[in-house]
């Protein structure tokens, strides 16, 4: 089983580590960061990069892709090459996934049209301007489709598909490995939890950011 991350400048770190931390402990999977081109990629802040293994070329057939989301997915969405690849690796894969807005690229594509999906809790409604379903879920499956909403989601998508894969001792098992076990120290993880102020700020800061 090949499973193919997809990186591109100003991407979301956790959006591709996250499902690279679970899904890379599929029983005999290879697990390939793939780009346009091969060397590193740097993420959204500039500050980090991974590196891409193998071309978009390269990799024609994978059993999973992961598409993770950023800033950098909006120029992505009008650029043919990267939505023909998605395309036309979809027409082969077990399963096709996202984290966070990267479910815009899969729209964006036409692979989510009459599906439901999911996405960061700001981008939801964008999927609907490709036919797309939005939900407010953590993970959604639609079909051979997967998608997670915003970024730590990545982490709870990966578990879900190892779950279907590898069954649900061995999910556990990962879970357990990785310590997966969410406490946080705030409740604020959702707009619907957040205080008011810190939902507008939010707001407000990504309408600077995409201006």
């Amino acid at each position: 089983m090949q499973i193919a991350i997809a990186l591109y400048d100003g991407f979301t770190a956790l959006d591709a580590v996250g499902p690279y931390e679970t899904l890379s402990r599929v029983p005999d999977a290879e697990t390939v960061f793939v780009a346009e081109r091969t060397g590193p990629v740097r993420n959204e802040s500039g500050n980090l990069a991974l590196t891409a293994d193998r071309t978009f070329a390269d990799v024609t057939a994978p059993d999973i892709v992961v598409v993770p989301g950023g800033p950098g997915q909006e120029p992505l969405m009008a650029h043919e090459p990267f939505l023909d690849w998605l395309r036309e690796v979809d027409a082969r894969t077990t399963w096709t996934t996202s984290v966070c807005t990267g479910s815009l690229l899969l729209a964006a594509a036409g692979l989510l049209r009459g599906r439901r999906a999911t996405s960061h809790w700001l981008a939801l409604e964008e999927l609907k301007r490709f036919g797309a379903e939005p939900t407010g879920e953590r993970v959604v499956t639609d079909g051979k489709y997967v998608t997670a909403a915003g970024v730590s989601a990545g982490i709870d998508m990966g578990l879900t598909l190892l779950g279907r894969i590898a069954g649900d001792d061995h999910a556990r098992f990962v879970q357990l490995l990785t310590e997966y076990d969410p406490q946080p120290p705030y409740d604020a993880g959702s707009p619907r939890k957040a205080p008011a102020h810190v939902v507008e700020r939010l707001r407000s800061y990504a309408d600077v950011n995409q201006a």
